[in-house]
């Protein structure tokens, strides 16, 4: 029993011994063949880089020569990688630059036209503000102007005395006389008063004329500005102004009468008249 079973692990030690060596063999064979490859493929990699060299020297002769370029087919070497990787960063590193120098110089195009935008806008919106000003300034002046002349043109007269107006101004049309007895026309108004009421200035003037008109009495002219007159007839006294005086508008001038020889059998009363440019015009359309 004891014999058999030294018997069976004699055999497997055998086994062991056998199969330890096939294994050793194998890796040898393999790091053999590792070490052969090795060698074979720098072999290659030297070949592949003479034949880059070479080729290289066959392209510049053919160059110098004028010769027509051959194309050939290669398998390509660590170095030719290596050259192509760095022309292409060459390349990028151009294309970089490029594009960095175009962007400055679209930067500073935009700037200077930017610049040149906001100088032309300045010199335009000073232009327009300019010519704004101007057309504001000339229409505050025709505005001006305009009111002036139509102050000028449109003066304001106040009443001469306080008092009811009992005949009014009939220049196309005709107003019964009490004194005449018959239908005439009326250039002025009259205005009803006391006698020795004193008689005002209806504006700003100076003295043309004191007479006695043979109609309407003791009359006072006054001119004013832009062709005005007014006419105060009837009065009984002028003592108060002379002729060329400088008046106010509101001065005293003289006292209501009863001189006037057209309007004899009326109330005391103040004859009034305003003329523009020589004519009568109805004294109601320019008195306050």
């Amino acid at each position: 029993m004891r014999r058999g079973r030294n018997f069976f692990d004699d055999d497997m030690n055998m086994k062991v011994i056998k199969y330890s060596c096939i294994g050793i063999g194998i890796l040898a064979v393999i790091v053999l063949g590792l070490l052969l490859y090795s060698k074979s493929l720098n072999d290659e990699v030297k070949e592949g880089t003479l034949s880059s060299e070479q080729f290289a020297e066959l392209m510049n002769n053919t160059n110098s020569s004028n010769t027509t370029s051959v194309s050939t087919e290669m398998g390509k070497s660590v170095n030719e990688a290596s050259n192509q990787l760095n022309s292409a960063n060459t390349v990028n590193n151009a294309n970089t630059t490029n594009a960095t120098s175009n962007a400055v110089n679209l930067t500073s195009s935009n700037t200077t036209n930017n610049t040149s935008n906001t100088s032309n806008n300045t010199v335009t919106n000073t232009t327009t503000n300019v010519a704004n000003a101007n057309a504001d300034a000339n229409s505050e002046g025709n505005q001006t102007n305009t009111t002036e002349t139509a102050e000028n043109k449109n003066l304001s007269f106040s009443m001469p005395v306080e008092g009811e107006i009992v005949k009014d101004f009939a220049q196309d049309n005709l107003i019964y006389s009490n004194t005449l007895e018959e239908w005439t026309t009326h250039t002025g108004i009259d205005i009803k008063a006391d006698k020795t009421t004193v008689v005002k200035s209806a504006e700003a003037g100076m003295v043309k004329t004191i007479k006695n008109d043979p109609r309407y009495g003791l009359t006072i002219v006054i001119e004013h500005e832009n062709g005005f007159q007014t006419v105060y007839s009837n009065l009984l006294t002028s003592e108060f102004v002379v002729e060329g005086e400088n008046v106010e508008k509101g001065q005293s001038l003289g006292t209501v009468g009863n001189t006037a020889a057209f309007e004899i059998a009326d109330e005391p009363h103040l004859h009034f008249e305003i003329l523009k440019d020589s004519v009568q015009v109805d004294p109601k359309l320019y008195l306050e």
